[in-house]
């Protein structure tokens, strides 16, 4: 076989056109590299001075411009303002004694984030039982309170703490449970002062009495510390501090001793006669400051686990009450002071029924003709009604209203009402014979004594005060003549005397001068089967000193009428107030 022929290729015809390029020598290729080198560098080179530039820029903005704000964002990491409580001022007795004042205990709180991050969390049951135990909370309660909030640096467990117990809350050795310094008011009178003095919240401001009343005058102004902390929460630095200001002491004109005296006596009374309550109000003539003011049921400040609102009511201000026949020598002073009868004129009480239109007015027993004196001896309901139907209804309303009747008392005391005053433009011959012996007003118990206390200042109205020294800026203002008022006061003794209805008032070597007064207690329909029983009055009548209020509201038992149930208590606490006062006795030795 022959081989085959194979073709021999023609080269294409190369193109004279093209244009070829030079062949690259050494020279030129390290030039073309080095100027790659040099356009990177210079492109690295810009940004990084471009970014150096914006540091720099961002640095001086910070430094120069807008420097607070790093600063208060480290702040906020590392300083902490701490409050510097200032000291409650100290309430004292007219004579100094303390009956409020401040103690230092600690406040309990739990940090549980680091409870769970540095401690061993709630592992040990037992301790965290033990602290449940003293703080007297619930166990599992407060496992569980901080065990949902793990992620919070701070929430209380107990307010004001005591030492004894805060020292066994530090031999627990829990981790994440700290203590802070505060004070907590402390009151050594007990229930005893308690409706005057008040409380104070945990947050150390007043909430009831006096506390409340003078809050701002107590308290004072906080101080407080600024620090800076390291991360462990030790304090680095102190920053600043700023310098509070401590509550300012208050002097009232209270007697702790005739305070104690009365209090014992009202809560014997109301425990005797199984009444509801009872009060007593006991107030200086001369300068109408309050000795006494006492209730009863009352509370221990000291223990919170009686702070129920029927045991913190001070009736002597916020309960109102028809004062019956107590309210009797303020209609025989107008009839003095208008002219309508004297000292002498005779009243016809007939056989002890009057009959006003298709009512009747009654004694308790027949009375006859009589004189002003013993229409208040005998306590004539008849001769009243007849003496206030006989003068200007106005003369009547306006004596009222001088005495104190229907106004607040200036003391300032939280819960105080003005009582119920009548405003009527017509008036029956039947509601004016009863406005006369003490139906269709209502009186607080300190309204009553501060109008005895004006008798006892011979129709001088001394404004009402409890603080020393604070009056309200009131001036005194007579509201009787000295003569009319003196007569009066003879009437008044006369009642306390053989023949008349407060003879158990009366105190051995002191001259008396008393009102008892029983009404019914308004409901509804009418008026109820309970009894409100009162005694007001002065002593010494020579020369008075101590005007005085005793309530007994709703007694039990047969025995009701104020001669019989408030009379004798009155007597007993105006004995003891007359010796404390150191008052010299002005009656007869066979007195």
């Amino acid at each position: 076989m022959k081989p085959k022929k194979v073709a021999a290729k023609k080269s294409k015809p190369k193109n004279k056109n093209k244009r070829v390029a030079p062949k690259k020598t050494p020279a030129m290729t390290e030039v073309m590299e080095s100027g790659i080198i040099r356009w990177r560098y210079m492109t690295v080179l810009a940004f990084v001075l471009l970014l150096l530039g914006s540091l720099v820029a961002r640095v001086a903005y910070i430094q120069i411009i807008e420097p607070g704000t790093l600063i208060k964002q480290s702040d906020m990491r590392s300083v902490r303002v701490h409050a510097v409580r200032s000291a409650r001022g100290i309430i004292s007795d007219r004579n100094g004694e303390q009956i409020a004042i401040s103690v230092p205990v600690q406040a309990v709180y739990a940090d549980p984030k680091t409870i769970f991050e540095k401690g061993d969390g709630l592992q040990d049951v037992k301790r965290w039982h033990a602290l449940a135990d003293v703080l007297h909370l619930d166990r599992d309660e407060l496992i569980h309170r901080i065990d949902s909030h793990k992620h919070r640096r701070f929430i209380y467990l107990q307010r004001q703490v005591s030492p004894a117990m805060a020292k066994y809350i530090k031999e627990l050795k829990l981790k994440g449970i700290g203590m802070s310094s505060e004070s907590r008011r402390y009151y050594p009178a007990g229930e005893v002062s308690a409706h005057i003095v008040g409380i104070t919240g945990v947050d150390g401001h007043g909430q009831e009495g006096i506390e409340k009343s003078f809050d701002k005058w107590l308290s004072g102004s906080d101080g407080s510390r600024k620090v800076r902390k390291d991360r462990d929460g030790r304090v680095v630095e102190n920053i600043s501090s700023k310098q509070g200001q401590q509550g300012k002491p208050l002097k009232l004109t209270i007697d702790q001793r005739i305070q104690a005296i009365a209090y014992r006596a009202i809560k014997q009374a109301v425990a005797d006669h199984r009444a509801t309550s009872g009060t007593i109000v006991m107030i200086d003539v001369q300068t109408g400051g309050v000795l006494a003011m006492v209730n009863a049921p009352s509370y221990n400040p000291n223990a919170r686990d009686q702070l129920q609102t029927f045991r913190m009511r001070n009736r002597a201000i916020t309960d109102a009450i028809e004062p019956g026949s107590s309210i009797k020598p303020f209609v025989v002073l107008t009839a003095l002071e208008t002219g309508t009868a004297d000292e002498h004129t005779i009243v016809d009480t007939g056989n002890g029924f009057f009959r006003i239109g298709g009512s009747r007015v009654r004694d308790g027993s027949p009375v006859g003709k009589a004189d002003l004196k013993t229409i208040l001896q005998k306590s004539s309901n008849v001769g009243v009604a007849k003496l206030a139907l006989g003068m200007p209804l106005e003369a009547l309303l306006g004596t009222y209203s001088s005495v104190g009747f229907g106004s607040m008392s200036g003391l300032n005391l939280v819960g105080e009402t003005a009582g119920l005053f009548p405003n009527r433009r017509r008036w029956s011959k039947f509601e004016i014979a009863t406005l006369a012996f003490g139906y269709g007003i209502a009186l607080t118990p300190l309204q009553l004594a501060h109008a005895y206390a004006t008798l006892g200042n011979y129709g001088m109205d001394m404004p009402l005060h409890i603080v020393q020294g604070q009056t309200g800026g009131l001036e005194p203002k007579r509201i009787a003549s000295k003569e009319n008022v003196a007569k009066l006061l003879l009437m008044l003794e006369a009642v306390t005397q053989p023949g008349g209805s407060a003879i158990h008032a009366r105190v051995p070597g002191y001259r008396v001068g008393a009102k008892t007064g029983t009404s019914r207690k308004a409901n509804s329909g009418g008026y109820s089967d309970e009894y409100v029983s009162l005694t007001a009055g002065l002593a010494p009548i020579s020369h008075p000193r101590i005007a005085m209020v005793v309530v007994v509201n709703e007694p039990q038992g047969d025995e009701y009428y104020g001669g019989a149930v408030a009379a004798p208590v009155f007597g007993e606490v105006m004995k003891g107030a007359l010796q404390i006062l150191n008052v010299t006795p002005d009656a007869a030795k066979d007195n």
